[in-house]
Order: structure tokens, then C-alpha cells, then sequence
């Protein structure tokens, strides 16, 4: 069933409707008047949101090609010379309400140069190196800029930053970071029902909870004392609908946390469900030897491929129910389906859920089919990102109408990456080298492996484990996130070598190349 606003289709021209989409998305050529005939239904009742769709959906229309043969391609040299623009020119004024994202902007600028095969030169990665670290507050952590107090999301921003163009060694920003005083940064602003202020007497957000488990995975400080609590936060922020909130009510009796009732707060979006399941994933590591907290997997697919627009949508992805589509969503969403399979959820042959006309008993188990075929439709979000998310002179955008930005342009590249290539867990392919231990020293005395300075034993982290314990915990985060690889042969890219980019990974949105060796470094592996 397809809402806008108040006007609704009936489920049988949904069905409809649907098949027409997938007939348009077949072929690489887009067929305008096919597409015009999956208008969302007028029913004569007209609303301020229902309107507005229409428009969109004009817009869409109008920006695709009136001869139905040319076949638009990424405009990797447009995209390039924008990006190029930004870094090394500045930004205009428009930037100016962005002062506090400065790592931001900088990672979404040198992320998108990553996806789209472009590194930098040495000269201007050590200025990028500089600048960060020149964000870093005294205490531990990094601000949205130098002098700025500190905060989750834009320390995440400046430690992928740091991935990116940072290096062991002296000045290559790796030694620099303040392990300790982030670690304890993060400690001041844990919250008793396992959530994480933002920043000091900032607001709970479980945005804010991912990125201190990811810069805290990518750093080896991640610890049981740090995590404790927080896989029950993450649960009770999952809504009716099946996505994710934003945070959820605690409550408290006698000064006690209660574990039911413990409401959501605020309807499931893209971007908090994304954070959600990764936040996931990082935590499955420290469920060992412990009754294992669920979420509900198959309420969140449920969710997540609904958010997909089909017809004169373009296969756009919206970030909440009944709203829009957004080029930014092709990663917020689009990005979960790359998570599942660290869900235990096997993506490239799974069950497909049924519709029941009044969608009343989707708890039910009888109505998941085996059905092999994609849960989402990755040639038709291609589509999406190549005729409609580009700008014609360089950059990427939310939709036709709309004005390119760096946010924008990363994240439909990575929702374009996304739909391209298959990244997945794979077996460990290398044993764990002890930490610490006599054969590590040794490797470094014979020059095998880099001499490390970064394992969380000298840092005297979380003094209630024991060594053999930290370091068993230790392997199980390493390999959690460490071993992924793209599955070449079930790659997908429309319309050939000219629109593809790189691969990135699910859990970071860095490709492999730049996340494993900041791993391996700061784990003592090879």
C-alpha cells in the first residue's frame, strides 16, 4: 500500500505499479512516458504533502532525458573538480552555519575523492593532518573546529579523517590522537540507561552512540566497561514501524533504571536505523558467554524496503515514512541492507515478506516466502544517483531543484557504492598475533611488523579485566569488523566501468583499503 500524505493507492494497483517500475528499471535506457504512467494515484483529495509530491515527481520527469536512448554516466570529472574546488579554494559563505562541521566537511570531501578513486598528494594530506589535529581539545576528543569544544560526531569525522591521509609515526596524526583523555571523554558522558551524551551537557542521540563505538572500535579502546548498557539503549529505540528513533524515555524508580516501559522517542528514520545496526554490530563482540539481547531483524527489513520509492520515484530512497525521497538516503538506508549479513541475515538469497492488504499480521511467519531476489532494488538506486542526483556542473544533490553540497555528494556516492558492489564478512584469514606477547616483540625486533605504541594495556583502560581477557576481547572486535571483503563476483554496476566507484566499507563508510590499516595498526597485527 502507497501513502501520500492522505491520498492512498489501493494495494492491487500498488502491485501494478510496482511490476511497471521494475520494467522501467530493466533496461539502461529511461523511458520518460513509462515512468509518467506510475504517478502517484490522484484520489481527489488533495493535501499540502500530497502536492508536494507531485511536484517532486514533475521535477523528476522534467530532469530525465527527452530522447530515451541517451544514457547519462557519472560525471566523475565534474565531481572531481568540485570537490577539488572545495578543499583547496575554500567554501562560500552558505558554509558559514557549518563552522562546528568543520571535520565533517572535510572528511565528506576527501571520503568522496576516496570513492571516486583519488588520493591525495603527500604536500596536501599533511595539511589536511595538521588541520585536524589542530581540532583536537586538550582533554581528548575533537571539536567542529580548533578551539572548539569537544564532540562525538565530529571526532568520528576527524578519526576517519585520520584514516584517510594519516600514518603512523611523527606527524602522521596516528600518534597524536589522545587515546586516554578520548577514552575518558567518552567515559564523562555515558548516562545510567547506557546512552551517551553528545557532548558535555549536550543531548542524548544515538548518532552520538555509533560513532563513539566506531572511532572506539577503529582505536582499540573499546571496552567492556564502556559498552555496558549500551546494547539495551540501542534495543529500546527501535519503533513500531520496525526503523529507529532517535533516542527512547528512561525510567527511573527508587534510582533504578526500568527495563519495560521504555518508549522510543520520535518516529524511525534512516539515519538513526543506520546507526542503530551498526551500533549493533560493534556490540556483538562483547556477547560472549552471555544471553544474547535480540532486535527485531525482520521488522526493520520490513521498514527499511519500504522506504524505497518506486514508480516516477526513481528507485529514491525516503528517510521516514511519507516523506520525500532523498539522495543522502541511497547510504542512510540503502547502506542497512550491506549490514545485514553481519545480522546473521543472508541478503543475496533471502526471504521476501508478503503483503496482506491490511498489513495486520507481519509478525507472522508464515508470510515470509523464500523468494531469491534482491530486498532492494540496486538498479534502479543507480538510476537515481546517475540522472537525478547530479548536478550538471559538478557535485551531487538531494534531488532535481536542488543545490549540490559535500553531504550530498558523499553520501550518494556511497549509496551508489552501495548498489554496486557486494561487501561482506568473511572468515578470518590470518591468525591473531597475541597482545602482548614474545612473539610480537620478536616480529618487531626482526622488522615483520611496525614497532607499535598504541595497545590498551599501556593505557590502563579498563584495569577490571584480566590480560588473557582483554586480549581475547580484543581479537573478537578485530575480527568482527576487520575481515570484510567485496564479494567481485555479485558486483552490479549499470551501465559499465564509466559509473563505477569504489567499494566502502558497510560498518565505517571508508573503503577497505583505508580502514585496515588503521586497524591493524592499532590491534599489532600485520
Amino acid at each position: 500500500m502507497t501513502v501520500t500524505g492522505q491520498s492512498t493507492v489501493a494495494s492491487e494497483s500498488g502491485n501494478a505499479l510496482y511490476l511497471l517500475f521494475r520494467k522501467s528499471q530493466s533496461s539502461t535506457i529511461m523511458n520518460v512516458n513509462l515512468l509518467s504512467e506510475q504517478r502517484v494515484i490522484e484520489d481527489g483529495y488533495r493535501t499540502e504533502t500530497s502536492l508536494e509530491q507531485w511536484l517532486v515527481e514533475d521535477s523528476f520527469l522534467e530532469a530525465l532525458p527527452s530522447d530515451p536512448s541517451k544514457i547519462s554516466v557519472l560525471k566523475r570529472n565534474e565531481h572531481l573538480n568540485y570537490l577539488a574546488k572545495l578543499l583547496l579554494e575554500g567554501l562560500n559563505k552558505r558554509y558559514a552555519v557549518q563552522d562546528a562541521s568543520q571535520p565533517w566537511l572535510t572528511f565528506w570531501i576527501l571520503q568522496s575523492f576516496s570513492l571516486l578513486g583519488v588520493l591525495l598528494d603527500p604536500g596536501n594530506k599533511q595539511k589536511v593532518i595538521n588541520t585536524i589535529l589542530a581540532m583536537q581539545h586538550p582533554d581528548g576528543g575533537f571539536g567542529g573546529g580548533p578551539k572548539q569544544a569537544p564532540h562525538i560526531l565530529p571526532t568520528y569525522a576527524a578519526i576517519c579523517t585520520l584514516a584517510i591521509v594519516g600514518r603512523p609515526g611523527k606527524g602522521g596524526g596516528w600518534d597524536e590522537i589522545n587515546r586516554k583523555g578520548l577514552y575518558n571523554f567518552f567515559l564523562s558522558l555515558k548516562q545510567p540507561d547506557g546512552s551517551f551524551h553528545v557532548m558535555r551537557d549536550g543531548e542524548v542521540d544515538i548518532r552520538g552512540t555509533y560513532c563513539l563505538l566506531a572511532v572506539s572500535t577503529m582505536l582499540n579502546i573499546l571496552t567492556p566497561t564502556l559498552v555496558e548498557g549500551v546494547p539495551d539503549f540501542v534495543r529500546s529505540c527501535q519503533t513500531y514501524e520496525g526503523g529507529f528513533s532517535c533516542a527512547s524515555y528512561a525510567r527511573f524508580m527508587e534510582g533504578q533504571l526500568l527495563s519495560f516501559p521504555r518508549p522510543s522517542l520520535g518516529e524511525a528514520h534512516g539515519g538513526y536505523t543506520s546507526c542503530a545496526l551498526a551500533s549493533w554490530v560493534f556490540l556483538k563482540p562483547f556477547w560472549e558467554g552471555t544471553s544474547t539481547p535480540s532486535i527485531d531483524v525482520k521488522r526493520t527489513i520490513r521498514w527499511l524496503t519500504k522506504q524505497q520509492g518506486g514508480g516516477a520515484n526513481m528507485g529514491g530512497f525516503r528517510g521516514r515514512t511519507n516523506k520525500l525521497v532523498d539522495g543522502c538516503y541511497s547510504w542512510w538506508v540503502g547502506g542497512c541492507f550491506a549490514l545485514l549479513p553481519a545480522l546473521g541475515i543472508q541478503i543475496d538469497s533471502v526471504p521476501r515478506h508478503i503483503d496482506n492488504a491490511d498489513d495486520a499480521a507481519h509478525d507472522n511467519d508464515s508470510e515470509w516466502d523464500d523468494v531469491e531476489e534482491e530486498l532492494f532494488n540496486s538498479q534502479a538506486l543507480q538510476d537515481y544517483i546517475i540522472y537525478l542526483a547530479q548536478a550538471p556542473s559538478g557535485g551531487l544533490r538531494d534531488k532535481p531543484q536542488k543545490s549540490p553540497d559535500a553531504y550530498h555528494t558523499l553520501y550518494n556516492l556511497a549509496g551508489l557504492s552501495i548498489a554496486q558492489h557486494r561487501v561482506r564478512p568473511v572468515p578470518s584469514e590470518r591468525d591473531w598475533i597475541p597482545q602482548p606477547g614474545e612473539n610480537l616483540i620478536l616480529l618487531k625486533e626482526k622488522r615483520i611488523l611496525p614497532i607499535l605504541s598504541c595497545k590498551d594495556d599501556a593505557l590502563d583502560l579498563d584495569p577490571s579485566e584480566t590480560a588473557d581477557a582483554r586480549d581475547a576481547r580484543r581479537k573478537r572486535v578485530f575480527t568482527e569488523v576487520y575481515w570484510w571483503k567485496e564479494q567481485e563476483s555479485l558486483s552490479q554496476v549499470k551501465g559499465g566501468s564509466i559509473n563505477r566507484v569504489n567499494a566502502t566499507h558497510p560498518l565505517f563508510n571508508l573503503t577497505v583499503s583505508h580502514i585496515q590499516p588503521m586497524l591493524s595498526y592499532f590491534y599489532g597485527q600485520p
